[in-house]
């Protein structure tokens, strides 16, 4: 097995002195200085410039300098993407290339000779065809995406060959796996040991398992996880290599066509055409009024003739992040839904003999967009979100379930919980082996409720989707066969 480490780090340009403080201290800061301690280490790396050049105008130029220092020692890599974090499905080509253009052209200034990318990083693993085009038309060889874009989450994309998009000048797809990244990102892998005990069916096969996760993970969203990653990537097996290295290794098999995501879509999501949920949800009125004032300002933008300056500033409206915190499913934050709404009112003031009429309908949007936020807020709508999301773990799995007509749910988890128990048991892994036991008899008996971390949920990012869909539909086809004529449920 071959191991491609990837880390993804961001903060918006117009970030708080505040919070930006807390991230480098507790993030940026030890990571890479932790990094330097690893003489085996090879990580691939993706930062925004307005990260880079938020970070050299706050002084916290000793990260720049640690990351440059991993680079010209050879045990880090950079990847491409838009230099402010826009969703770039939702941008023209002609946007798009020019955020990616001054992306690489901020990270070759401060980064010199050592920022030569050859994979794709686009944010949010949001990708469109759109984006292909552009990423293959400016030369690039890679593109980083989830694995549900491999088919829309019916099946998992074998990681013995590499696949390239169809019509797009031997453009190459690497798949993040996200099971094993989520693993690692939620403290589910404590040691090198448990980690093994993930990959263990694939580690000494010729395969390639690409992690990708937030930087800011590791010290800031979960302090103390660096000092675990430290370890885990300390490790000689499996070998790390980087992102432009797998070619070497791998072969490509076929074409494919990635299928329109995020790397945070389900397979529901894809199905029901919603891939962009967190960004833009067409039932929330917040995003719909956001998205409205955003396609108002670009069509005003595109009938001027605007200066580098003002272009500069549009591309910064653009960034996901006020979009994002007004999903409130859960995440939700009035400053950066107001913090995006008066960027693009500032920039509007700035586009070439812009009218006063113009002028009012943007202020007109800035005023909805808030006064819709806050009445989320003070009506208690936000509150009601935040519940449902804390309450739904409080049905037991059960009454979810096998007593809502659907068995073979059940029974799969329940059944792969039993198979965990005993791998863990003749691994000699009694604390595990202990943790599946209990968790089988919550399930029984409904004590599931109770748990921190909900055993289904820690199920889901040890075992794949693929091996649960597979137990799923074996118990359906089991249950289809004895269903009785009658309505009347047959009790199992």
């Amino acid at each position: 097995m071959y191991w491609i480490n990837f880390l993804h780090i961001y903060q918006p340009i117009n970030q708080s002195d505040e919070i930006l403080e807390r991230v480098v201290n507790e993030s940026y800061r030890p990571l890479f200085r932790g990094f330097l301690k690893i003489k085996n280490l090879k990580i691939n790396l993706n930062i925004n410039g307005a990260l880079t050049q938020l970070l050299i105008k706050k002084g916290y130029t000793d990260v720049i300098e640690n990351i440059k220092k991993l680079a010209q020692s050879r045990r880090l890599e950079f990847t491409e993407t838009a230099k402010y974090h826009a969703l770039l499905p939702f941008l023209k080509k002609g946007d798009i290339q020019r955020q990616i253009v001054e992306n690489y052209k901020t990270n070759k200034k401060y980064f010199g000779p050592t920022y030569q990318p050859v994979c794709f990083f686009p944010p949010e693993m949001a990708y469109s065809s759109k984006v292909g085009e552009v990423v293959s038309q400016m030369g690039y060889k890679m593109i980083l995406l989830g694995e549900i874009s491999y088919d829309g989450g019916k099946s998992d994309p074998l990681k013995d060959r590499l696949f390239k998009i169809k019509e797009r000048n031997n453009l190459k797809v690497v798949f993040r796996e996200r099971r094993v990244s989520n693993c690692i990102m939620s403290a589910i892998v404590r040691n090198k040991r448990e980690f093994y005990d993930l990959i263990e069916d694939d580690l000494n096969k010729n395969t390639y398992l690409c992690t990708a996760m937030d930087g800011e993970t590791f010290g800031h969203h979960r302090p103390g996880l660096e000092k675990i990653f430290f370890k885990i990537i300390s490790a000689n097996k499996p070998k790390q290599i980087f992102l432009r290295e797998l070619p070497k290794y791998f072969k490509i098999e076929r074409e494919i066509e990635p299928v329109k995501s995020t790397w945070a879509s389900s397979r529901e999501d894809i199905e029901k055409g919603v891939q962009f949920y967190s960004w833009k949800n067409p039932k929330n009125k917040v995003h719909q009024l956001q998205w409205s004032f955003v396609n108002y300002f670009l069509r005003l933008a595109n009938k001027k003739r605007c200066s580098t300056k003002v272009q500069e500033k549009i591309d910064e409206a653009m960034a996901s992040d006020q979009f994002f915190w007004a999903s409130g499913e859960p995440w939700w934050s009035i400053e950066m839904i107001e913090k995006g709404a008066w960027t693009l009112l500032q920039v509007l003031k700035f586009l070439p003999s812009i009218k006063k009429s113009e002028l009012k309908i943007g202020q007109d949007f800035y005023k909805n967009i808030l006064s819709c936020a806050f009445w989320w807020q003070r009506s208690g709508k936000i509150g009601k979100m935040a519940k449902k999301y804390r309450e739904a773990v409080k049905i037991p799995f059960r009454e979810r379930t096998l007593e809502e007509g659907k068995p073979e749910v059940y029974f799969a988890f329940l059944n792969m919980m039993k198979k965990k128990m005993f791998e863990a048991a003749k691994k000699k892994n009694f604390e595990m082996a202990i943790f599946w036991r209990d968790a089988i008899w919550k399930l029984e008996t409904k004590k599931d409720i109770y748990d921190a971390i909900h055993a289904v949920d820690f199920l889901r990012l040890e075992v794949t989707d693929s091996e649960l869909r597979k137990l799923m539909d074996k118990y359906k086809e089991k249950y289809r066969k004895i269903q009785p004529g009658q309505p009347e449920l047959r009790r199992i």
